[in-house]
């Protein structure tokens, strides 16, 4: 029998390291076919995609992945707990799924999976000392690094573990993975060389933070040694042709635009708003004029620069609290954007062992057909991420890509 391994993935843009972490994944667990559960157009830090979902596939398609599955906008775009619950939500409904492997800046995973337990159960104990700890008026996840490690004993092993994006989300993967009673057996991979959101990069490995600045300083040469031939090709293409879309400050003006608009009633019901945050952010966007002005007057020590851009970012897409209780209600569709030959095999063994499952290779014939308002509500996000996101092209932009474009096939 086939050995499938899933992996979750940005893939902004594919770059060595995304590499280095799918070949030694595919040696470490023997898996035949791959499946990775992409997000699209704008991303978990709240900002955009380089490029769009599409050319993010072909990247990923060329470099080994057989099956690219869309992370609906609703997930890809939350926070790190939302992300994965989603991801695992979909890779869980495939029910072919042997393996899941995720990046971290530790070595072992069991230190990780003590960690996600105890955040799954949430103890009593555990759960007095996060109150207290945000009652200091700290961000949450510093909050809850304070208490894991208060509730822990002071055990050293738990230091700084919460302070490492990867480790955060492969905690969350695991809690996901914990609460659907999920057989998807968890691997973990070491961060090889650069860290994340690091600008710096040695040998021939850099994160996608700083490939990103590369691009946008048209750092070229440097890039060149930094990603596989085939995302340097595609990432020039997209350049060429005026469809890079660097970062949040594109949509500056429309965003201020959106929040000058907005009621404070409607900021408030924007997702990750609370304690009266919607005063301060109609306040800045009412007195100021560009993206990092915004963030500035809103930032304090309680709520992070990402958090905030999520926020700004939900307001962009139009993106209510409603709609993150849908999405943590629903099991997604399973939107596909590209396969291979292998891929093709993947999704005829998913389509046998999953009638009733609802799989997307037409965007249109499945709006025609689909009967379920909660998946309507998904892909309409969708539909509109994508809508807004070609506005930052500086060449054609077309609206209803979605529907246009076709899945994306390679050899």
């Amino acid at each position: 029998m086939s050995k499938i391994l899933g992996i979750i993935a940005e893939y902004n843009p594919f770059h060595n390291g995304h590499l280095y972490h799918l070949e030694k994944s595919k040696k470490l667990t023997g898996c035949d076919y791959t499946i990775a559960i992409m997000s699209g157009n704008f991303t978990q830090r709240g900002s955009t995609s380089i490029i769009d979902k599409w050319e993010k596939t072909k990247m990923a398609l060329s470099n080994g992945i057989d099956l690219v599955i869309e992370l609906p906008t609703l997930y890809s775009i939350s926070s790190g707990e939302n992300f994965a619950d989603g991801a695992i939500k979909i890779l869980n409904s495939l029910n072919i799924v042997d393996y899941l492997s995720f990046g971290t800046e530790v070595q072992d995973i069991n230190i990780l999976n003590k960690i996600a337990e105890i955040l799954y159960k949430e103890p009593n104990e555990y759960k007095s000392i996060l109150a207290a700890e945000l009652k200091k008026g700290i961000s949450f996840p510093k909050a809850r690094e304070n208490a894991l490690f208060v509730y822990s004993g002071n055990s050293e092993e738990y230091l700084n573990i919460l302070s490492c994006p990867n480790n955060i989300l492969g905690i969350e993967y695991l809690k996901a993975l914990k609460k659907y009673e999920s057989s998807i057996k968890p691997i973990c991979i070491p961060r090889f060389e650069s860290e994340h959101n690091s600008y710096s990069f040695s040998s021939n490995i850099a994160s996608s933070t700083a490939i990103r600045n590369f691009v946008k300083n048209k750092n070229f040469d440097t890039i060149k040694n930094l990603i596989p031939i085939d995302t340097y090709n595609i990432l020039m293409n997209n350049l060429k042709n005026g469809y890079i879309v660097p970062d949040l400050s594109i949509f500056e003006k429309e965003i201020i635009y959106v929040l000058r608009k907005l009621s404070i009633d409607e900021i408030a019901n924007l997702p990750d708003v609370s304690e009266g945050l919607e005063f301060n952010i109609k306040n800045a966007a009412n007195s100021c004029n560009t993206l990092y002005e915004l963030i500035s007057l809103i930032k304090s020590k309680r709520y992070t620069q990402t958090r905030i851009q999520r926020i700004l970012l939900y307001a962009l897409l139009g993106v209510t609290k409603n709609d993150m209780r849908i999405a943590k209600n629903t099991v997604p569709y399973v939107r596909v954007l590209g396969f291979n030959s292998n891929g093709k095999n993947i999704i005829s063994e998913i389509s046998k062992k999953n009638t009733n499952l609802k799989i997307i290779t037409s965007v249109k014939k499945f709006v025609d057909n689909n009967t379920n308002r909660n998946m309507e509500n998904l892909l309409n996000k969708d539909i509109l991420s994508t809508n807004i996101y070609t506005i930052a092209f500086s060449n054609i932009s077309e609206g209803n890509l979605d529907f246009k474009n076709r899945i994306i096939k390679s050899d």
